[in-house]
C-alpha cells in the first residue's frame, strides 16, 4: 500500500527565522514523520531552499520547489532552471498551481513545457489541475481538467505520468475557506484516472492523486479517506508546525 503524500506549499510566506523555527519544530516530531504510511514534502520559496535542505538533514521530510522555468538555461533574468533545483537537492516541483495559471497567466502549454523540463532532470512534478467556480457552475469541470492534462500528454506522452503526481485543486477552494466535498474530490479523481486509462490501466491505477484547497487538520481525514485520493497539498496549515504535524498524523491513520 502506497503512503499518503502530505505536501506543504509555503508560497511566498515566512522569514528566515520563521522558516527555521517551523522546520525545527516539525522535525522534532521524527516518530510521526518517519512513518512508512506517509511521505512528507515541504515546498519553500527559492531563496530558502538551501536553508531548508540543511535543516532537513537526518529527517524523513523531502524537499521540493514551487515552480521552474520552461527553458533549460539562458538569459532569463530572475528565473530558475530545473537543473538548479536538482543542485539544491530538490526531488519535487509544483507546476501549474492555480496561482501560476490565473495570476501569472501560464497557459496549459507552458505548464506542459515545465513538466518536460522537470522530468528531464528526474524531478517529480506535482501537476496541479482544477476549475474556477464559474466552470463548475456551468458544468465545465471535466472539460477544463481534460484540457490541462491533455497539454501535458501531448508534450510528454502518457508514460511520463509514471513519474508525475497530480493534485486536484478546485480554484474556488484555495485560500477561501471553502472546500470541495469528498464526493466532488472522488468524482474528479475518478475522471482523471479514466482519462489516463487511455495510456494503460496500470498507469491510471498507480497514479498518485492529491486533493488541495483549504485543507486543515479538522477536514483532512474526510479527504484522505476518499478512495483514490492519495494525499493532500496544503497551503496555510503547513506554515503552522502543529497543524502540519496533525495532518501527517491523520495521513498515518487513514
Amino acid at each position: 500500500m502506497k503512503p499518503k503524500i502530505i505536501a506543504g506549499n509555503w508560497k511566498m510566506q515566512g522569514s528566515l527565522q520563521e522558516i527555521t523555527n517551523l522546520m525545527r519544530e516539525v522535525c522534532s516530531n521524527f516518530d510521526v514523520l518517519n512513518s512508512p504510511s506517509v511521505q512528507v514534502i515541504v515546498f519553500p520559496s527559492f531563496v530558502y531552499l538551501h536553508t531548508v535542505h540543511q535543516l532537513l538533514q537526518n529527517s524523513p521530510v523531502l524537499l521540493g520547489a514551487q515552480n521552474v522555468n520552461e527553458h533549460v538555461a539562458g538569459a532569463y533574468t530572475g528565473e530558475v532552471a530545473a537543473s538548479m533545483l536538482k543542485d539544491m537537492r530538490c526531488q519535487f516541483v509544483i507546476l501549474g498551481h492555480s496561482e501560476r495559471r490565473h495570476v501569472y497567466k501560464e497557459s496549459n502549454e507552458l505548464v506542459a513545457e515545465k513538466v518536460q523540463r522537470a522530468l528531464e532532470v528526474q524531478l517529480t512534478p506535482i501537476l496541479c489541475v482544477g476549475e474556477l467556480l464559474e466552470d463548475r457552475e456551468k458544468g465545465r469541470t471535466e472539460a477544463v481538467i481534460q484540457a490541462q492534462l491533455q497539454a501535458v500528454i501531448d508534450a510528454v506522452g502518457y508514460q511520463a505520468f509514471q513519474q508525475c503526481i497530480i493534485a486536484y485543486e478546485p480554484v474556488w477552494a484555495i485560500g477561501t475557506g471553502l472546500t470541495a466535498t469528498p464526493e466532488q474530490a472522488e468524482s474528479v479523481q475518478a475522471f482523471i484516472r479514466k482519462l489516463l486509462k487511455q495510456g494503460g490501466t496500470e498507469l491510471a491505477n498507480k497514479m498518485s492523486i492529491l486533493y488541495g484547497g483549504s485543507v486543515k487538520p479538522d477536514n483532512a481525514a474526510s479527504f484522505l479517506s476518499v478512495p483514490g485520493i492519495d494525499g493532500v497539498l496544503i497551503g496555510g496549515a503547513s506554515l503552522k508546525a502543529q497543524s502540519f504535524v496533525d495532518i501527517c498524523k491523520v495521513g498515518i491513520q487513514s
